[in-house]
């Protein structure tokens, strides 16, 4: 049975994923990360970018304490120190994701109140699938195929979208091996992680067959490269592109929403619910 099916209770909030879509704001507490180049690396600016992303809509915060991409070595120590206190800021105004790769910062943040683990090293290191085994969180599975922190140039597939999906299937199988429940699992296909513009735009026109995998479906795609190279937009000029990306991956099967922008990205998701039949309108006077 899919497991788009039913009701999970995430974070003590329940979501139906045949028909809801969650906005998934981002906070970076990062000097390095590829939107906001440190703009709520402070730990002040991180908390305010928390309350405002939940005032603006926003369902899950997924805060970052160490960016994907190459660059300096980052301790577990440091991540928890610039992690725990924003988990803290963000617990009850959202469902708490974080954005790691390693396990013991995991088990942490968990602890702490975490409802989700976003973990885009697609489990790199199985302990942790051990680690959300028998808790509450959720595990995102995500698709890459460098180690963290390091250069990949020049990726080279085949087939994108079956290669991507063979490997989330091998994965969540891992994932399953090792105590992970099915109703835990959230599969996310890696936008520009490992890809070149074509592998993405590919990727995105193909995303219901990865939906057909049958665990929801994660779209981080907010202000990407293969949306400014496509556009030929710079980093702060792809909203627009995004937000057509965005409807685009919920039409083939997308259910949660990483997004930069939250209050206009939160405006097309909920319009496209409406528009699919899942979300009835704030209110309405028009011709009644």
């Amino acid at each position: 049975m899919s497991e788009l099916s039913g009701t999970r209770v995430i974070g003590g909030r329940a979501y139906d994923f045949s028909r809801q879509v969650v906005v998934m704001a981002i906070v970076n507490r990062t000097p390095d990360s590829f939107h906001d180049r440190g703009r709520t690396f402070a730990l002040e600016k991180a908390t305010e970018a928390v309350r405002a992303a939940a005032a603006d809509g926003a369902d899950w915060i997924d805060i970052g304490g160490v960016p994907f991409a190459p660059g300096p070595e980052v301790t577990a120590a440091e991540e928890l120190d610039r992690v725990l206190p924003v988990v803290e800021a963000a617990r009850g105004l959202a469902v708490v994701s974080v954005d790691t790769f390693r396990p013991e910062v995991a088990a942490e943040v968990i602890r702490a109140g975490a409802g989700v683990v976003n973990d885009t090293s697609g489990l790199r290191d199985p302990a942790m699938a051990d680690v959300v085994a028998g808790t509450g969180a959720q595990l995102v599975i995500c698709h890459s195929l460098a180690a963290p922190r390091t250069e990949y140039p020049s990726p080279r597939y085949d087939d994108v979208t079956a290669e991507v999906g063979a490997f989330l299937r091998e994965k969540v199988e891992l994932a399953l091996s090792r105590g992970v429940r099915p109703d835990q699992i959230i599969i996310d296909p890696g936008h520009d992680l490992n890809k070149n513009t074509h592998h993405s735009l590919e990727l995105t026109r193909r995303l219901d067959e990865i939906a057909a995998i049958g665990y929801p479906m994660l779209a981080a795609l907010s202000n990407k490269d293969f949306i400014g190279e496509t556009l030929d937009r710079p980093q702060q000029e792809r909203l627009a592109g995004t937000l057509a990306t965005v409807v685009f991956s919920i039409m083939r099967g997308a259910r949660i929403m990483r997004v930069h922008d939250v209050r206009a990205n939160c405006d097309a998701i909920r319009m496209t619910e409406a528009m699919l039949g899942w979300r009835e309108p704030a209110y309405t006077r028009h011709n009644m």
